[in-house]
């Protein structure tokens, strides 16, 4: 990175997501953005994603944060650039981009990585891509497990939006699984 001040880029998203999938990186969207992608009405102010830990994702993954300038979110000033290594890991990397923040997690809730959760996923088109996003009735199950105040709060909007989903009965299940991926 050019300079070591931080600089706080406006968020855009669905730029970030885009260039994400211009990358050819593989990861799953999970988080805030994963369930409004599927209609819930949050508000989030970051993309978390959980990667595939291949050599070869890696790799695509380093280049994808070059290009988007990447450095470590920390309290203080200093600017660290992404450790690479660490994506290998079953860590997490907080980082800031010139598009806005992105969480690139190994795994999430339960020690749950890329290939354990892939089954667990719906198809979305964005942008014409492709995208595998975390299914939210499996946000809902790991937020029911979760003892955060503020998963709890999000807890009844998720179950709110699967309830009033369209494909599914008054208790969110799925009448029909060939509208998965349909929106």
């Amino acid at each position: 990175m050019p300079s070591n001040k931080k600089q706080t880029p406006a968020a855009d998203l669905s730029l970030l997501l885009k260039e994400l999938k211009k990358a050819e990186v593989d990861f799953i969207l999970v988080g805030g953005v994963a369930a409004v992608a599927q209609g819930a009405p949050i508000m989030t102010f970051d993309l978390d994603i959980v990667h595939c830990r291949s050599n070869e994702n890696i790799i695509k993954i380093e280049k994808f944060l070059k290009s988007v300038n990447a450095f470590q979110r920390r309290p203080d000033e200093k600017v660290i650039e992404p450790d690479m290594n660490a994506l290998r890991g079953k860590g997490h990397m907080l980082l800031s981009t010139c598009f806005g923040p992105l969480d690139i997690l190994a795994v999430i809730e339960k020690g749950l990585g890329y290939d354990e959760l892939l089954k667990n996923t719906v198809e979305i088109e964005f942008q014409n891509f492709k995208i595998h996003v975390l299914s939210l009735e499996t946000i809902i199950d790991l937020k029911k497990k979760s003892k955060r105040p503020d998963d709890q709060y999000r807890l009844q909007i998720l179950e709110e939006t699967l309830r009033q989903a369209p494909g599914t009965d008054n208790i969110g299940v799925m009448k029909d699984n060939s509208q998965i991926g349909q929106r």
